[in-house]
């Protein structure tokens, strides 16, 4: 049961972003949007990257759930898919924001520390 949430989740996800560019982002990206950094485009990265971030946790999930489906959801195992979710949280806002969106920071950070504490354990 826990391998086909997995699947939703991946589909779930794959569906929101696919779609998400395709009939929301498009049609939001026409309409004024607020200057930042001297344009609007940091908004629309910023968005666009937003948006996305909500795969990648739903992507995270569904390895939670495989992890609990295969009865090895130890806690560095736990640990080792929040600390990867967040880095690749974090490196998509770094690239996408080529910089400027601090986030990167904060989710760069989570995912340090939980893969620092991932073999304490």
């Amino acid at each position: 049961m826990l391998i086909v949430a997995a699947g939703l989740a991946l589909g779930i996800g794959l569906a929101h972003s696919l779609l998400g560019e395709k009939y929301i982002l498009i049609r939001l990206f026409r309409q004024p949007l607020p200057r930042l950094f001297g344009s609007d485009r940091f908004t629309r990265q910023t968005l666009r990257f937003a948006w996305h971030l909500t795969t990648i946790a739903w992507c995270g999930l569904a390895a939670i759930m495989i992890l609990v489906h295969l009865g090895d959801a130890s806690r560095p195992n736990l640990l080792n898919v929040v600390g990867a979710t967040f880095g690749v949280t974090a490196v998509t806002a770094l690239i996408a924001s080529h910089g400027k969106h601090l986030s990167w920071i904060v989710f760069g950070t989570i995912s340090f520390i939980c893969f620092v504490a991932a073999p304490l354990t």
